[in-house]
């Protein structure tokens, strides 16, 4: 399994290279953004682990070109920007996942497994996925996008996969708790905030008007539905 590493702090870099190397992981380490992307054209990693405030290129401009590449490849941004409003932007662009500095060892150990797990299994199961619809948008799993009235709509795994609960149960509460365990898997639980950012996020990007949605409601005191 190969990892590319976008982090600009020498130390932070070779620390992270030789924790990741020593569990097994093959790494590919970048000091800027023109480099990550030189890198990743070229090394074709499984998953990308990107410091957002480096030169040449931050972060956030080295995933938009990242995802227009490649939709599917799972991308967790490191940063020292620890506010809520990076944290949403981060997710927004796409990202995986969102970690603050300072992290412990075996925290990003634990996140970096998790997304490669999460994100192999749906990969298994997109090859039997069919496209759906979901009121006005339609759905294209395989190609990790969807169209509304003709208009193309980038969607992240995580998108995919709420996407899909809420169509295979449509009409049902669908709970906060299996919200959680569908998208982000069984070991893995974010804190409180992080389903209701998220589904704010995925609402900017399908319905006609976030500020009353259509497509994914709110069942207060339970969790959401798709009508």
């Amino acid at each position: 399994m190969k990892l590319l590493i976008a982090e600009d702090d020498r130390y932070t870099r070779e620390g992270l290279t030789q924790l990741l190397e020593k569990e097994g992981f093959t790494v590919a380490a970048a000091a800027n953004g023109r480099e990550a992307i030189d890198l990743f054209n070229r090394e074709k990693p499984d998953l990308v682990c990107l410091d957002v405030m480096m030169p040449e290129l931050d972060g956030y401009e080295v995933c938009k070109r990242i995802r227009r590449t490649d939709p599917a490849i799972p991308l967790l941004f490191l940063s020292a920007k620890a506010e809520e409003i990076d944290t949403v932007l981060g997710l927004e662009l796409g990202a995986d996942d969102y970690i603050a500095k300072p992290f412990g060892v075996r925290e990003i150990l634990a996140r970096i497994r998790a997304i490669l797990r999460r994100t192999q299994l749906l990969t298994q199961k997109d090859a039997t996925l069919e496209d759906f619809d979901l009121g006005p948008l339609q759905v294209l799993p395989s190609e990790l996008r969807a169209l509304r009235n003709g208009q193309e709509i980038q969607l992240s795994l995580r998108d995919l996969k709420i996407l899909q609960l809420l169509h295979r149960h449509r009409g049902k509460v669908i709970t906060r708790d299996q919200l959680y365990e569908h998208a982000w898997g069984l070991d893995y639980y974010p804190h409180s905030r992080s389903l209701d950012q998220h589904i704010s996020q995925l609402r900017k990007k399908i319905e006609s008007d976030p500020t009353d949605p259509q497509l994914i409601q709110t069942v207060h005191g339970a969790g959401y539905r798709y009508p």
